[in-house]
C-alpha cells in the first residue's frame, strides 16, 4: 500500500490555516500555495536517491553527492495545479514541466481528458503530479491513470489539502503511489467540497470567484 505523509512541519501547517482564512486574498492566497508547495517539496523529494561523484574544488579533488539517474518531472492538473509549480521549481529548477486537463462530464461525474502534455522523456523521471485539493480522488486518479498509460512508473502524488474519501479512493486506484498532504481534513459535502477546506482553490488562485 502507498505510503500517505500528512506534512507535520509548523511553517506547513502555519501557512495552511492562512489560506483557509475566507479574507485571504487571491494575491496572498496564491503567493503562499507557492511557498507551501515549496515546503512540502522539500519534505516529498526526501527519499530520491544519490550517487557519488568524484569533483573538483578550489581546494581539492573530492566526493560529493548528486541526485541519481532519474531527474524529476512536475505534472500539475489544470487549473488550480498551476500554482505549486513556481514554489517547486524554486527547489528544483532543473525539473522539466508537463501540464494535464481534466473536467467533470456533467451527467456521469467523470473525469474527461482535454488536454496533456508531458516531457519527452517523462516515462523516465520522478514524476510529481500536484493539484491543492485532493477532494473526490477522481481527477487526481484520471490523470495518473493517464500517466501511466504513457509509460510513467515513478509516481507520487501532492496535494495541499485532502479529504478521507480522495486518500481512499487514490489508494484503492494506485496503490503504488504515495500521497503527500499538506493536512487532511474531516470529509466532503454534498456538493463534493472539502470541509473545512478553502473554498474552491482554482478560484481563489486566479480571482475568479
Amino acid at each position: 500500500m502507498s505510503e500517505v505523509k500528512i506534512m507535520d512541519h509548523p511553517l506547513i501547517q502555519h501557512k495552511v490555516g492562512f489560506i483557509r482564512r475566507k479574507e485571504t486574498g487571491s494575491k496572498d492566497f496564491r503567493d503562499m500555495i507557492s511557498e507551501i508547495a515549496m515546503l512540502m517539496c522539500f519534505e516529498a523529494t526526501r527519499n530520491l536517491q544519490l550517487e557519488d561523484i568524484e569533483i573538483e574544488t578550489p581546494i581539492c579533488k573530492t566526493v560529493v553527492k548528486e541526485l541519481k539517474g532519474k531527474k524529476l518531472a512536475i505534472v500539475p492538473i489544470l487549473r488550480a495545479g498551476l500554482g505549486m509549480v513556481d514554489g517547486m521549481l524554486q527547489l528544483v529548477p532543473a525539473a522539466k514541466v508537463g501540464h494535464i486537463g481534466l473536467y467533470r462530464d456533467p451527467e456521469t461525474l467523470n473525469p474527461v481528458e482535454y488536454y496533456c502534455k508531458l516531457p519527452a522523456d517523462c516515462a523516465e523521471r520522478e514524476v510529481f503530479v500536484v493539484d491543492p485539493m485532493l477532494a473526490t480522488g477522481g481527477s487526481s486518479s484520471a490523470a495518473i491513470t493517464m500517466l501511466k498509460n504513457k509509460g510513467v512508473k515513478h509516481i507520487h502524488f501532492m496535494c495541499i489539502i485532502a479529504a478521507p474519501e480522495g486518500i481512499k479512493r487514490m489508494q484503492e486506484d494506485h496503490p503504488d503511489v504515495d500521497i503527500y498532504a499538506g493536512a487532511l481534513d474531516e470529509k466532503l459535502n454534498e456538493h463534493g467540497y472539502i470541509v473545512p477546506g478553502l473554498g474552491d482553490a482554482g478560484d481563489r488562485i486566479f480571482g475568479t470567484k
